[in-house]
């Protein structure tokens, strides 16, 4: 009882001591979930139809999409370029399939399992001939080969003496086979929403008749038209009513051109390329001067010489196929002797300084075709059973019957100059190369290594070529890092002084900086007037910068060779355009101006009686223009325009028959037709319909453009990928 009343006594202090507990307690929780909802929003890589496309989910099938791209190349890894492209084109790719999902899903479309399996085992999808499971003679999908590789999976995944090597080779194809599965699954999907919607246009015999029409009455016209050019812009203007009406016009004419899907910003940027001095010019040609006269000494080892120059051309001492030199020093060839050198010179064209060491010609072949047959070891031994060998087979005993004895094949194998022009090699290879190249067809050699023998018997030579022998120094004249240091502190200091968009546009020419404009720029461009490592830049832009904001100095390029500063001019929200847009303003008054053009030339062209009236108005140009059809829009060379109201003028006018008041895109025209006649060609029903319907089903493609506009698609690759 004692110490119940005890802590009654404490009771409001005990309360609030509760109480600030618990606060702190839902506090600390409410932290946290913060915390794991902003983690969550930033693994968030774009949105459609409101739903949130997660970073690991895009980059799996990324990456999905990279390890299918590398198997069909061999293995080779993506450039940087590729890597973006292939980016985009799986980003296109997902939004499409999930945009098919969202409408098929709300058709009640779906891709059973049994229907996947069926079109799997009978090879219907084109995307099977893709894989590794193909009968080599056809080339066709094989079913029989896909079961027996699935069938094995588990069991050689579960083999502790499997090598593991294998079993990754086997986990990849795997890995591979799935992604391929629902790939298949994907585009049996969007084959049944797509012959759902081809279902809803067909052509029919009345269109087909009108289209081959349309396509075969063919009119010839004298034209006569007067370009708005024409017409001086003084005495006409642009009120802020009729800015205001056509923009309303224009808006509901183009919504694509005057709305966004996402933000947009314009920008003012300086990009300043870091170029090299004469001194550093000189620099790299004295450098390269001392290697040319290490070139020139006696016994010098030239592979080492061009391997520490860090030549862009290699050198293994081999004679070497032309083709396979630099276009520039194949071509300085014809100029020099065997034995000379030249250099170090000056490559206006490549921006490099050369020295070129014409060691040798001779002619080999481009391919060799030969058999091996491997002795290891350098012992007494070895060396006896590698001779005991050779003479056996140059006493005619057959190279398979001995090579067998060895456990070895000696199968005949290929060697071009191709695979080994360029190729890093040692003393050991070089000569084992040269050798092969250098025996005749029939002829055994005997070639030493450090572990051991290598008997070799040529069978086939193939076109015999003229091979040099030519040691390359050849460097890219590059800037230097005082110079890369004193143009970033002569542009950095004139930012300094210039700190406003208005000051740096004021005096950017004095100091010899080019202010360029970037209009209307997305945050997935990738780089900022197509310069490299522009990311940080763009991320500044559209995360960071405020309107009017100067972005702080980047070093970016190919190499750093580029400083960039960028200034933020306008930011572009979702939705349309803002009236007040000054480049919008400019196109509105620019189409206010030609519609009070066309006014004027219409009102004249009220009082013209013939076509020679017409071509006698001020500005007037004329000309004649045959095979005009209504299927197409008549191409007017002298205005350089395409004009679909002078087609359907021209189509509705008989013959001889004066017309004006046409208006066109660039200009008001007036025309006679001179002749009308039609195509030879034979009515074809079911041709007509065909083109109808195909034009029908590209016409359909535009629909996944449409759809995706109002699935509300946000893009935000750019916060994650460089």
């Amino acid at each position: 009882m004692a110490a119940i009343q005890k802590i009654r006594s404490y009771g409001v202090v005990l309360i609030a001591f509760v109480g600030i507990a618990l606060f702190a307690f839902i506090a600390e929780e409410f932290v946290r979930a913060l915390s794991t909802s902003r983690n969550m929003d930033r693994q968030i890589v774009g949105e459609i139809y409101g739903e949130n496309v997660n970073y690991e989910e895009f980059n799996k099938l990324y990456e999905q999409y990279e390890n299918t791209v590398k198997m069909s190349n061999g293995g080779q890894s993506l450039t940087d370029d590729q890597q973006v492209q292939l980016r985009d084109q799986v980003w296109q790719e997902m939004l499409t399939q999930k945009l098919i999902e969202h409408e098929a899903a709300e058709l009640g479309i779906s891709v059973s399992d049994a229907e996947l399996q069926r079109i799997i085992s009978t090879g219907q999808s084109p995307l099977l001939s893709q894989t590794p499971f193909t009968n080599p003679q056809t080339g066709m999908f094989d079913a029989a080969q896909l079961k027996q590789f699935l069938a094995q999976y588990d069991e050689v995944i579960a083999n502790p003496d499997y090598p593991e090597e294998a079993k990754q080779q086997m986990r990849q194809l795997k890995d591979y086979w799935t992604f391929m599965e629902q790939q298949i699954r994907n585009q049996a999907l969007g084959q049944k929403y797509q012959s759902l919607l081809a279902a809803c246009f067909t052509a029919n015999k009345v269109s087909a008749q009108a289209s081959f029409n349309d396509r075969m009455n063919q009119s010839t016209i004298l034209m006569a038209a007067v370009p708005y050019t024409s017409v001086p812009n003084e005495g006409l203007a642009a009120t802020e009513a009729d800015l205001k009406a056509k923009y309303d016009e224009m808006k509901t004419q183009y919504p694509e051109m005057f709305s966004s899907q996402q933000e947009l910003r314009t920008v003012k940027y300086i990009a300043v390329p870091i170029t090299a001095t004469q001194a550093d010019e000189q620099a790299l040609s004295t450098e390269l001067g001392e290697y040319a006269q290490s070139m020139q000494a006696e016994g010098a080892n030239l592979q080492n010489i061009v391997r520490e120059s860090r030549s862009l051309v290699s050198y293994n001492g081999l004679y070497v196929s032309r083709k396979s030199l630099p276009a520039d020093i194949a071509a300085s060839l014809d100029s020099l002797s065997v034995g000379s050198q030249k250099g170090p010179y000056k490559n206006l064209a490549e921006n490099t300084l050369n020295v070129v060491k014409y060691i040798g010609r001779t002619q080999q072949p481009d391919s060799v075709e030969f058999a091996r047959i491997d002795v290891v070891g350098t012992d007494a031994k070895a060396k006896q059973s590698a001779d005991s060998i050779f003479n056996a087979l140059q006493a005619g005993a057959p190279m398979d019957t001995i090579a067998k004895r060895y456990n070895q094949a000696a199968q005949p194998m290929w060697l071009t100059s191709a695979q080994v022009d360029n190729a890093q090699l040692n003393e050991e290879n070089r000569n084992f190369i040269q050798t092969i190249f250098n025996s005749a067809p029939g002829q055994y050699q005997k070639i030493q290594t450090n572990s051991g023998t290598i008997i070799i018997k040529v069978s086939d030579r193939r076109n015999v070529i003229d091979k040099y022998n030519v040691a390359v120094v050849k460097r890219e004249i590059n800037f230097s890092q005082e110079t890369a240091t004193a143009a970033y502190n002569k542009f950095s200091s004139f930012l300094a002084a210039n700190s406003t968009i208005e000051d740096i546009e004021a005096n950017a020419a004095k100091e010899g900086y080019t202010v360029q404009t970037s209009e209307y720029m997305n945050a997935n461009i990738h780089r900022i007037a197509n310069i490299k490592g522009t990311t940080d830049a763009i991320r500044w832009t559209f995360d960071k910068a405020e309107q009017g904001d100067v972005s702080e100095l980047y070093e970016c390029g190919e190499g750093n060779d580029r400083l960039l500063v960028v200034m933020l001019t306008n930011i572009h929200k979702k939705g349309d355009r803002d009236f007040n847009d000054p480049n919008l303003r400019t196109i509105l008054e620019q189409e206010v101006l030609k519609d009070k053009k066309a006014e004027k030339l219409l009102a004249d062209a009220k009082n013209l009686k013939n076509i020679q009236d017409a071509g006698k108005q001020k500005g007037a140009v004329q000309d004649t223009i045959r095979h005009i059809t209504f299927s197409s829009p008549v191409f007017v060379q002298k205005l350089a325009s395409s004009e679909p109201a002078l087609s359907g003028a021209v189509a509705a006018a008989k013959q001889g028959q004066f017309v004006s008041g046409v208006r066109g895109y660039n200009g008001v025209y007036a025309f006679q037709v001179l002749k009308q006649e039609k195509g030879q060609a034979k009515y074809d029903a079911d041709f007509e319909k065909n083109q109808l319907q195909g034009a029908y089903m590209r016409g359909m493609n535009q629909l996944i453009g449409v759809l995706l506009q109002k699935a509300k698609v946000t893009d935000n690759r750019y916060k994650f990928y460089q």
